[in-house]
């Protein structure tokens, strides 16, 4: 399921392009809405554990370990 997330933080991403097999690093600027199904999960971090997600976005391409404290889900 495809949710709207509206970023309240700025967040440098690594975005998977399956075409070209590779990491892009791009800046995501607060404001922006996306539609992405959302697979949460914790990672281990300097200050603890930390809730992260991978965001599979409507092009195909993913945003990987993007932490919660940069996006909410908006009203639709």
């Amino acid at each position: 399921m495809y949710h709207t997330i509206e970023f309240n933080l700025g967040v440098w991403a690594d975005l998977e392009i399956p075409i070209a097999s590779r990491l892009e690093q791009v800046l995501i600027r607060p404001g922006a809405r996306l539609r992405a199904r959302v697979k949460p999960y914790v990672m281990e971090s300097s200050l603890g554990p930390a809730e992260v997600a991978d965001l599979f976005l409507e092009d195909g391409s993913i945003a990987r370990s993007v932490s919660f404290a940069c996006f909410r889900f908006a009203d639709e």
